[in-house]
């Protein structure tokens, strides 16, 4: 395994579970099947700009620089750039001010939200597709009251 396929696979890891130690990490590579030493993983972490930050229980884990603060932001990002939102089947439509669509899908992409599949974003809408079992009218109804939460 070469350093950029070493790369891709701890960034899948820690998109998929929380990971404390560089053991832990070690760990799981070789769990997925990538031989590695302790040195390299410290090396991938160093290259990578990983940080730790504390998770929902409190421990500190791994996390992309870009992630942290992420629930904050997409409060802050709902409160000031979604003028509207429409749920429909499983995906919900926002407007926003033109040219701001991008930085609130990059939002709600960081903030790695639970219930979002994905984002597409155009000029002035964002298109979000809602994750199974919640409907794109649940979805909306959340992020709206989370927008509201941050005008306050």
């Amino acid at each position: 395994m070469n350093r950029r396929q070493r790369h891709a696979a701890i960034l899948r890891l820690l998109r998929e579970r929380p990971i404390a130690t560089q053991t832990e990490l070690a760990d799981a590579l070789r769990d997925a099947g990538h031989e590695v030493v302790q040195t390299t993983v410290s090396r991938d972490i160093h290259e990578l700009g990983l940080v730790k930050v504390r998770d929902a229980s409190g421990r500190l884990v791994y996390a992309f620089p870009e992630d942290t603060g992420a629930g904050e932001e997409l409060t802050d990002a709902l409160a000031r750039w979604a003028l509207t939102l429409e749920g429909s089947g499983n995906l919900v439509v926002v407007t926003t001010p033109y040219g701001y669509s991008n930085p609130l899908a990059q939002a709600l992409d960081l903030s790695r939200h639970p219930h979002v599949a994905g984002t597409i974003a155009g000029e002035n809408t964002v298109l979000i597709v809602a994750r199974d079992p919640v409907t794109g009218r649940q979805l909306a109804d959340e992020l709206r009251a989370q927008s509201l939460r941050g005008a306050a």
